[in-house]
């Protein structure tokens, strides 16, 4: 998929949640699909026609930025879209002055973030039967 017709916008968290409900925890409630930094964290949707296809939220703290809660519709997934809305991330935290940016990734999407230069460090882990990295890397 091309970029062209994809829009990301800044959103709120609560225009986060049910996309991030729907891919990442189905059997969840809307209010199980929360974090706690919510509040403090910075949104981003990418829509497609209208349509909220992805969702990513960031999470700031000094110069160390934590991704999570990424998630695009099945639909389009694999379409570029998520290396569309990493590159915005990046280029805003580049410019804020953010020096790292990390996730706990799950290890089946590894290989979008080492398009980015991003490693792994330490040992796999679960959370629940998903396997996760962290990876990270310095922003320059």
């Amino acid at each position: 998929m091309s970029q062209e017709g994809l829009i990301i916008r800044k959103i709120e968290a609560e225009t986060a949640l049910p996309l991030r409900q729907q891919v990442l925890w189905p059997n969840k409630t809307l209010e199980k699909c929360r974090v706690e930094e919510d509040a403090q964290g910075e949104h981003y949707g990418v829509y497609l026609q209208g349509l909220l296809v992805c969702v990513a939220s960031v999470f700031i703290q000094q110069d160390s930025a934590r991704l999570r809660k990424f998630a695009t519709l099945e639909t389009y997934q694999r379409q570029g879209i998520g290396q569309f809305v990493l590159h915005r991330i990046l280029d805003d935290l580049k410019a804020s002055g953010v020096r790292v940016f990390w996730c706990d990734a799950r290890e089946s999407a590894c290989s979008l973030y080492q398009r980015f230069g991003m490693t792994k460090s330490g040992e796999r882990f679960y959370k629940g039967d998903i396997p996760y990295r962290r990876m990270s890397v310095l922003i320059e």
